[in-house]
């Protein structure tokens, strides 16, 4: 392959990688250029785990074999049925030399030698692959994992450039991996609440406003829970702020673990004594359910009132919810309802009659005793 041809790979490697959106594509993009850069017809990045002993496959791409996924969900290989692991990764590394990558063909170098077993060449063997190349991938320093690369029976075996080349490849692709950790990193800390470990109001209004669309278009029944922990200034006034804060992280817990019983849900604090819940799929029923026995849970903590709760689902008699603004208005109203008559199961949105008063009260901005206190606002719709 021509310098200026290889640099190209190098390039739209590095540019895939950065283009990715997720660990998952980023993942994808490195083995997709390198397979492409090294004219392989199989990639895969696996990546070493220490704490179990073996190389666990993060994804596979090209022509897969049968029994290889793209995204498989558990191949992994013990780290002692591959010494060259150790051999290339550590003494040489260890003696001076570098992370280089190494060339291994179906036929192997010790073929045919009594009680001889090589796992890397029984695989090409197995998945009709004549030959390898493995480059280790090397990140802040330490071995991360390795850079696979096949092609078939019958193609050129890798040369030594090749394997030279390989090793570039796989520079390329630590750099890649680091920059995705940094993303996912700060991502994490612009979606989660710091004191909690809970998802914060940001990450809430991103993913009810997606709820809300999917509802709009599909039906999905969207469902809202808002509590209001009862009690949060008394525990700050008479026992300080630090105890307050940790009937806030006991409380979301208590969320948290109520959540996990609703498939794919996802638990929030909105900020201040304010969390909520938010259910895509499971029927209305299910939720409320769930709200009850958060409430009776919240109810047992040593410290604090219990809680104010909430709900609003698109599957009860509610009216139409176009917006994420509506929804949110409609548990917000509920769970001031519930907080005004010290409601000890939560107070459901559109199941008090045609003229329900927590209907009328989210729906007349005016009258709403909350209206300055929280403003709610999906990413499509205009401020009012």
């Amino acid at each position: 392959m021509a310098e200026d041809t290889r640099l190209a790979a190098v390039v739209a490697l590095a540019q895939g990688m950065a283009a990715a959106g997720t660990p998952g594509e980023s993942w994808r993009a490195a083995a997709l250029g390198a397979c492409h850069a090294l004219d392989g017809n199989f990639a895969a990045l696996s990546t070493w785990e220490r704490e179990r002993g073996r190389l666990r496959v993060l994804v596979n791409v090209g022509d897969l074999a049968v029994d290889e996924e793209e995204f498989p969900d558990d191949e992994a290989y013990p780290v002692h049925q591959f010494p060259e692991i150790t051999e290339f990764l550590h003494e040489r590394w260890a003696g001076g030399g570098g992370p280089n990558a190494w060339v291994e063909t179906a036929d192997g170098p010790w073929a045919g030698r009594p009680g001889y077993l090589h796992q890397r060449v029984a695989a090409l063997r197995r998945r009709g692959r004549g030959c390898c190349v493995v480059a280790p991938v090397v990140l802040h320093g330490r071995a991360w994992g390795e850079l696979y690369v096949a092609r078939p029976t019958g193609a050129p075996v890798f040369a030594r450039a090749d394997a030279e080349f390989a090793t570039v490849l796989a520079s390329v692709v630590a750099a890649g991996i680091a920059q995705t950790e940094r993303l996912e990193e700060a991502r994490r800390l612009a979606f989660t609440d710091a004191l909690t470990g809970l998802a914060n109001r940001r990450l809430v209004d991103s993913r009810l406003d997606e709820a809300v669309d999917r509802h709009r278009r599909d039906g999905a029944v969207v469902s809202l829970v808002v509590c209001d922990l009862n009690g949060l200034k008394r525990v700050n006034d008479t026992h300080g702020h630090a105890v307050g804060d940790r009937l806030l992280e006991r409380f979301g817990t208590v969320l948290s673990l109520c959540g996990a019983m609703l498939p794919g849900a996802l638990v929030a604090r909105l900020g201040g004594d304010e969390f909520c819940l938010l259910a895509v799929g499971p029927p209305a029923d299910d939720v409320v359910k769930v709200a009850g026995e958060l409430c009776r849970r919240a109810a047992e903590l040593d410290l604090g009132e219990g809680v104010a709760c909430g709900v609003a689902s698109t599957q009860d008699a509610i009216g139409p919810v176009r917006s994420a603004r509506r929804l949110f208005r409609l548990a917000d109203a509920a769970q001031y309802r519930a907080k005004a008559e010290r409601a000890a199961k939560p107070v459901v949105a559109g199941r008090a009659g045609p003229d329900d008063p927590v209907v009328r009260l989210a729906d007349e901005p005016s009258k709403r005793p909350t209206a300055e206190r929280r403003r709610f606002r999906g990413r499509h719709e205009p401020p009012r």
